[in-house]
């Protein structure tokens, strides 16, 4: 694993059997040999996750110790951004939950003002400073943005039931309402998220882990660009032809360090996502630009940074930035549920390794973006197969 970064190297993550150990004089205990890794070790312990997550509840998630931070709904959108960039929501008219406060609707926000109004970037400071976080949904609409489901799950329901619920709904979180026994009030529990979720997998089904060796790109985990060789076969989309012809990355959408930051919060907005690859003219990854990364701009008041190249962007980059995770299709479901375990992951940026470099590739040109989502998907399995049927 490596990030690309100021001070990061491309380098794919690698199992720990690639570790190289210095050698030693002491003669070693002659020990068995491992099992022979085949498809249905592999899909044995993807069986028997599942099994662990339908036994556990999302209150076994829980850390011993957590905060908590709900929003009013009447609250302005300056004062939230201050607090947090995703908290549950709460209507204090009415004492009941009111749904989920993003990044995502501040990023809707911003394309709003600018598409709708052609507004000047004092004007879309103002507004988008005033708004309150209960008419974020009314502007959505406006904007015909998909309006998020108000969805929420019990804490004590099995956790299988969550990841299920995450899935269909396309969210990366998951409120969790109990409620009041004596009043009946609806209670915030807590936010069950997709990391969280993965991670708790890595902690307790280490064992089943370890067995999930099949390579990524064969077990058609996230997205890869169609012209790729060996990449796996995307479905043609009719409606997409455009694109495939201009885009030699499709269907992944891509920006240079020349792009403007508001090109690609146009690309988050109309595409539902939260981060776009950064290359260079051969298609090497350099950086990735996030909606968090947007967020921070509008944080600090730096509305006309909107309007920077993202090169000039990176600069208001916070320094203690992680880098960008990168991996090689070959790389195994075990592996990156290892990494996960050890450092937060939102997403891994699939880049060309030596396979491809030999294959006339060129070694960390694009190849796919593999999100937690599509980690989920995996993990949990065909949701329109029943528990009997599995």
């Amino acid at each position: 694993m490596a990030g690309v970064g100021q001070n990061a190297t491309l380098s794919p993550i690698r199992s720990p059997t690639s570790v190289k150990r210095k050698g030693s004089s002491r003669k070693r205990a002659v020990s068995q040999l491992p099992p022979v890794q085949t498809p249905e070790t592999h899909d044995a312990a993807l069986k028997s996750i599942r099994a662990s997550l339908r036994k556990q509840t999302s209150y076994d998630v829980f850390p011993v110790s957590f905060r908590l931070i709900v929003l009013d709904t009447k609250l302005e959108v300056k004062k939230a951004l201050q607090c947090v960039v995703s908290a549950p929501l709460w209507n204090s008219d009415q004492s009941r939950f009111a749904g989920m406060f993003t990044v995502s609707d501040i990023i809707h926000l911003i394309q709003y003002y600018y598409k709708t109004q052609q507004a000047t970037y004092e004007t879309v400071a103002a507004d988008v400073e005033t708004v309150r976080l209960e008419n974020i949904r009314d502007i959505e609409r406006t904007l015909g943005v998909e309006t998020v489901p108000l969805i929420h799950e019990h804490p004590s329901n099995s956790l299988y039931v969550a990841a299920r619920r995450l899935i269909e709904t396309h969210a990366r979180r998951l409120p969790l309402l109990d409620y009041d026994t004596e009043t009946g009030q609806e209670l915030i529990v807590s936010v069950l998220t997709q990391y969280r979720l993965l991670k708790f997998v890595s902690i307790n089904c280490g064992k089943d882990v370890s067995q999930l060796h099949m390579p990524l790109r064969k077990l058609k985990i996230g997205t890869y660009v169609a012209s790729s060789p060996n990449s796996p076969v995307q479905p043609p989309n009719e409606d997409d032809e455009e694109e495939r012809k201009t885009n030699p990355y499709y269907p992944i959408a891509t920006a240079t360090l020349d792009t403007r930051v508001y090109n690609v919060v146009h690309m988050f907005s109309e595409r539902g996502i939260s981060a776009v690859p950064i290359i260079d003219e051969n298609g090497v990854v350099v950086n990735l630009y996030e909606t968090v990364d947007v967020i921070t701009l509008v944080r600090l008041g730096y509305y006309q940074s909107l309007d920077l190249t993202i090169k000039e962007a990176l600069n208001e980059r916070s320094p203690d930035f992680p880098g960008v995770v990168i991996c090689n299709a070959s790389d195994s479901l075990g592996t990156l549920l290892q990494l996960i375990k050890k450092r937060r992951v939102h997403r891994l940026v699939v880049v060309e390794g030596e396979a491809e470099e030999r294959q006339g590739g060129k070694k960390g040109r694009l190849l796919g973006i593999i999100s937690l989502s599509d980690v989920l998907r995996y993990v949990v399995g065909n949701l329109d197969v029943t528990e009997e049927e599995e």
